[in-house]
């Protein structure tokens, strides 16, 4: 009998995973990143990818086919078909997809978390989620069913776009409940507490704004009102980076940005971010890319005109 019950829920789980693939694959028959309602996300990829550099806000990722590891300063989370994904700050990150092909391309769907939302789930529902001094910003954990159709409910919504405008908001708060309700609950109170994730995530606010200017730890630890052993030793534990390496990568995000989008040339890009030498700034970027920065942004151009 609980043989029975358990093969019947793992049947259910394939029903509403391969529903949501076919979904994806309907609404966004083309690779790339398709926003389909605010805050809302399809991505299909039909291959494998090299590493791409972006930062990651707080967010809930749901994989349909295929496979993707995300790199986090010394971290990396792989999740697939069988789980997801949650980020619960702003991170710099390096990601790629493992498993895809022509015939089976990656599907995923990204539902971004609105810390205002959140804090209202969780203060209706009565949930204790105290955030662990130590609970890191990503994370990847087994999907259930209930949370894989919940998303799949929100992807419907493109049968009926006329109910979108009211039935989104409700379909993002069961989405954040269900969370709750399962072991990230404390990874969400980083969005909303006052303790010293909070502080953590006010860092990450001052780092983000201000990555152009040069910074001193002691002073954002006094700002804070924490040592600053105890500011650099928490604001690891969480973002797995330190705060200096967590400023260098948004730096050479943002001058890679800059070299694409605006056409500058590296020792223009590297002061703008805040490198004074240049040759200290071809160097970073090499090691963050893998390639000094002229070749890098000659490759990127030419796979994007070929």
């Amino acid at each position: 009998m609980a043989l029975t019950a358990q093969t019947k829920a793992k049947d259910n789980t394939k029903a509403l995973r391969d529903e949501l693939a076919e979904r994806i694959r309907r609404a966004h028959p083309d690779n790339g990143l398709l926003e389909i309602f605010p805050g809302v996300y399809m991505a299909r990829t039909a291959g494998p990818t090299k590493a791409l550099h972006s930062v990651y806000c707080p967010c809930f990722c749901v994989i349909a086919r295929g496979s993707k590891t995300v790199k986090v300063g010394e971290e990396s989370f792989t999740y697939d078909e069988g789980h997801y994904l949650i980020a619960t700050m702003d991170l710099p990150t390096s990601s790629c997809v493992v498993d895809a092909s022509e015939d089976d391309p990656y599907l995923s769907i990204r539902i971004d978390l609105d810390p205002t939302l959140v804090a209202e789930v969780l203060l209706e529902s009565g949930i204790d989620a105290e955030a662990p001094s130590n609970a890191k910003a990503m994370n990847v954990s087994a999907i259930d069913a209930e949370l894989l159709a919940a998303s799949l409910r929100l992807v419907r919504l493109l049968d009926t776009p006329s109910d979108a405008k009211f039935m989104l908001p409700l379909l993002k708060r069961e989405l954040i409940f269900r969370l709750l309700k399962g072991n990230q609950a404390g990874r969400l109170a980083h969005l909303i507490s006052n303790g010293e994730n909070r502080r953590i995530s006010k860092a990450i606010e001052t780092l983000r704004e201000n990555f152009d200017q040069p910074i001193r730890i002691e002073n954002i630890a006094r700002e804070l009102g924490m040592s600053v052993s105890g500011f650099h030793h928490q604001f690891k534990s969480i973002t797995s980076m330190s705060p200096l390496r967590f400023q260098k990568q948004i730096r050479l995000q943002e001058a890679r940005r800059l070299m694409l989008g605006e056409d500058l040339d590296a020792a223009t890009a590297g002061f703008r971010v805040g490198y004074e030498d240049p040759s200290y700034f071809s160097r970073d970027y090499k090691k963050q890319f893998g390639a000094p920065p002229q070749r890098d942004i000659a490759s990127i151009r030419s796979e994007l005109t070929a």
